[in-house]
């Protein structure tokens, strides 16, 4: 049943953390892509946030299984930090190559950082929603 707590948490800390600081970056500067992208990704021509959304739900589970031990500040700063990092971390340097844009999108600081923002929030946001369904 944790697993499945997990990805749900997952999936919609990716709708409701992830892309609302993508929506606040993106009102800081419209360069940032917009939230909510509805262009259809392949294989099954999906809106974007929707794949991001479930591929959310999956690293939910890791998440989940990595920090559902840890109590106090412990728990929340790893929530952010593995958020951070191991999200991001393949998106840089796995996925972007894969769709041909360079590792770490060509190093930019920009989007480096701007992952590690998302993710990180997308984190605390999957320890918060697993705490909230803990609750009986």
């Amino acid at each position: 049943m944790q697993p499945i707590k997990a990805f749900i948490a997952g999936f919609f800390a990716t709708l409701a953390f992830h892309q609302t600081v993508l929506g606040l970056l993106h009102l800081a500067n419209p360069s940032v892509p917009a939230p909510f992208n509805l262009a259809a990704t392949a294989p099954f021509g999906v809106p974007a946030f929707v794949s991001l959304a479930f591929w959310g739900g999956l690293w939910g589970i890791v998440l989940w299984a990595l920090i559902r031990k840890n109590t106090g500040a412990v728990h929340w700063i790893k929530a952010l930090v593995i958020g951070a990092i191991g999200p991001s971390a393949v998106a840089l340097f796995v996925v972007m190559p894969i769709k041909g844009m360079g590792m770490a999108a060509g190093w930019d600081p920009k989007i480096m950082l701007g992952a590690l923002i998302l993710n990180g929030a997308w984190g605390i946001g999957v320890a918060m929603l697993m705490r909230l369904m803990q609750k009986d």
